[in-house]
């Protein structure tokens, strides 16, 4: 059995209306995370809005998220930035103060500096000095390519390197080569993208996911069954969820967990920083249509 597996939902980050942090709010996430049955947290990622945060409020966010969590459920922090001296100090704060592992994307800033093989390399190694476990996310955003061979050569060499969360075009098949040629060293292959295409990477070899946090309890059975070999079983529970999934990864991205949550009463603003444009009220509405059916914990938690 994998060393890693399970769902890893990322946590939104909640905003007052006003645009400023609802740190009150994050402690409530965490929390709803908890009772859906998250298998463990990550937060500060891309669909955490880390990309709209400040420094002091990411410092904040972690130490807070950390000491919410109280050892629960582990809890993986993003440290990614294209400056390794600051990936690595992002780490050691994030290990000081209780986090379970690190997720990093390649060094990368904007669309035309890109880390090099022996750059992504020698900043996965850096950061494994401090001790935790780290998982490359290979994702679109970084445009930066990451070939199988390099994150097998990452994964046997970089002690700490052990998870990799593959969501670019083609997840299955990549998946399936690096568990091919990585063998043992690949201890926790997962995918994102909202498990839109979890079925697929679960017949790959996935061993775990990572959502958003809109309808993880929904989306844990079918990982459930797929590890108890009833594939019949995950395909029916992927079947009653996808056109929620589909809404959720074509149409809204990361602000609909959010909107659900504050549907449920879970926080009491959904709001997204600017540049960022808000939902319109019809997707908004649609996603809710479809949410509704499946009675999702988030949108009774807070009520």
């Amino acid at each position: 059995m994998a060393a890693y597996s399970g769902i890893w939902p990322v946590a939104p980050t909640p905003f007052h209306a006003d645009g400023t942090v609802d740190y009150d709010g994050m402690r409530r996430v965490i929390d709803l995370m908890v009772d859906q049955g998250c298998d463990g947290i990550c937060i500060l990622a891309n669909f955490s809005e880390q990309f709209l945060l400040t420094d002091e409020e990411r410092r904040q966010l972690t130490e807070l998220s950390l000491a919410h969590m109280a050892g629960r459920i582990p809890v993986i922090v993003t440290v990614s930035h294209f400056a390794t001296d600051i990936a690595v100090a992002r780490a050691r704060h994030a290990r000081d103060h209780g986090a379970a592992m690190l997720m990093m994307m390649p060094p990368y800033h904007g669309a035309l500096m890109r880390g090099t093989p022996d750059q992504t390399y020698e900043q996965f190694a850096r950061v494994g000095e401090v001790g935790l476990p780290i998982m490359v996310q290979d994702a679109p955003l970084s445009g930066v390519d990451l070939p199988v061979p390099l994150l097998v050569r990452m994964a046997r060499e970089i002690p700490m390197v052990k998870l990799f969360k593959i969501e670019c075009a083609g997840a299955a098949a990549k998946l399936r080569a690096l568990i091919d040629q990585g063998g043992a060293a690949i201890q926790g292959p997962f995918d994102g993208e909202e498990a839109i295409t979890l079925l697929a990477d679960l017949d790959a070899g996935a061993t775990g996911t990572m959502t958003s946090a809109m309808i993880p309890d929904q989306i844990k059975p079918v990982l459930t069954a797929w590890a108890a070999g009833d594939r019949a079983g995950a395909t029916a529970a992927y079947a009653r969820i996808l056109p929620a999934v589909n809404h959720e990864n074509r149409q809204c991205g990361f602000r609909s967990a959010k909107a659900a949550m504050v549907a449920g009463g879970v926080v009491a603003s959904d709001t997204c920083r600017h540049p960022i444009a808000p939902l319109h009220p019809a997707t908004r509405a649609m996603l809710l249509d479809l949410l509704r059916p499946l009675d999702p914990l988030v949108l009774r938690w807070g009520r």
